[in-house]
């Protein structure tokens, strides 16, 4: 299928709008996503020393981000459903890119915390808001194609935190940031004008590949086993960033402080996950058109559980690194699977309530890395990555078998 329907609007051809355009869109939001985050990620150190903040005061002013973040998700699900996924991800966007511009007109901890809810919540918002949007198109095309989105996002990220690299010795916050704000305007303006013009696309007709057909389960059951399916692909979520959260904070610490190496290999050991994971997500829509949904997941879910054992006990570098590598191959397309099922089940909420779930798996990991670290040491703390990427493999094995196992997919799920 190469086009979606006609925006209903007079076009100088009368064409529909092709899906392309509405997919580099759909990409360029995510990209944006990960570019903006990165950017003001690498300018934290430079922020704290302009609000004169200790190391408690900043880690309370950075919950800002997370609390914005959570409590805005299931909130952006129920605005989606009024108002249509694609004008409120060019709205939030566009909050995104202004708010990034705030942090360094700050000069406390408070304020800091303050204009990092607003940035927390422009995140969390456009995060459910794409991934809705993406889900829609996905539908309608009849392919797997969330992967690519999300390694936009990955490749967002690395230039993101590449830009700032090269900056952040020349520039100050301000004026760096400033760029961010700019650019991420530009992108909305020229991404987002395509989004407004497209239609909301409808689902295309024939089988799911998991074998569950919408419908064939009615009333209260099939909307509890909705809603137990939605938790289950949260948890899912949970796990796999819970364990991409902890490698951001803890992989090359793992490096630097068990193997005792210097801070060009710890630096190369996370570049290595990150790499990884962005050309796995590159490949994840012909990975999921040749196994299908669940194959992927479970696979992926039990080569990060191995790569990751590997990586936290192996005594050679080489073999960390590889472990590395194996824990990004696997955990980059459990993500957008588990997204895209609970978005096909549960429309912009389900998606919502998979997002929110994640995320939470991204604030759990690196804290509870820190407690297990003092209790038990590094190496055992992260292994508790690979126990969770396998928990996720066992779930998705267990929803496949609840879905096609006569239960079906049911009805979506109501707002809560």
């Amino acid at each position: 299928m190469d086009q979606l329907l006609d925006t209903g609007r007079p076009g100088p051809a009368g064409s529909p709008l092709p899906v392309a355009r509405l997919r580099w869109a759909i990409s360029l939001f995510f990209a944006l996503d990960g570019f903006v985050f990165a950017g003001w990620v690498v300018r934290i150190p430079a922020i704290k020393e302009q609000v004169d903040a200790s190391a408690g005061a900043l880690g309370l002013a950075l919950l800002g981000v997370s609390v914005g973040s959570v409590t805005t998700m299931l909130l952006t699900g129920r605005l989606c459903r009024r108002y249509g996924n694609h004008p409120v991800t060019v709205v939030t966007a566009a909050m995104l890119s202004l708010s990034v511009a705030l942090p360094p007109l700050t000069h406390s901890a408070l304020q800091l915390g303050l204009v990092l809810l607003l940035f927390g919540a422009a995140y969390g918002g456009l995060n459910v808001a794409f991934n809705a949007a993406a889900v829609d198109l996905a539908e309608a095309i009849r392919r797997p194609i969330l992967p690519s989105f999300h390694a936009a996002f990955s490749a967002g990220g690395l230039a993101g935190a590449g830009l700032g690299g090269i900056l952040a010795p020349h520039l100050d916050p301000q004026p760096h940031l400033l760029i961010l704000t700019a650019i991420g305007l530009v992108v909305t303006a020229c991404a987002g004008r395509v989004l407004l013009r497209a239609p909301v696309p409808t689902p295309g007709s024939g089988p799911r590949d998991d074998g569950a057909h919408a419908g064939e389960a009615k009333g209260r059951t099939a909307r509890g086993r909705a809603r137990l399916f939605l938790t289950v692909y949260g948890l899912i979520t949970l796990c796999t960033a819970y364990g991409e959260g902890a490698m951001a904070d803890w992989g090359s610490l793992h490096l630097s402080v068990d193997l005792h190496t210097g801070a060009g290999a710890a630096a190369a050991g996370y570049a290595v996950f990150a790499l990884t994971m962005t050309v796995s997500r590159m490949s994840g829509t012909w990975l999921l058109e040749r196994w299908g949904d669940t194959p992927v997941l479970v696979t992926g879910g039990v080569l990060a559980a191995v790569g990751m054992l590997v990586g936290a006990l192996a005594p050679q570098l080489w073999l960390v690194f590889l472990g590395y590598a194996l824990t990004g191959l696997g955990l980059a397309n459990v993500f957008p699977v588990a997204v895209g099922s609970a978005g096909a089940l549960g429309g912009p909420q389900g998606v919502a309530v998979a997002s929110t779930l994640g995320y939470s798996g991204i604030l759990l990991g690196p804290p509870s890395i820190g407690f297990l670290t003092e209790a038990f040491g590094l190496p055992r703390a992260l292994t508790t990555i690979a126990a969770l990427a396998a928990l996720a493999a066992l779930l998705g094995h267990l929803v496949h078998r609840g879905r096609t196992g006569g239960l079906g997919a049911g009805p979506a799920a109501p707002t809560p």
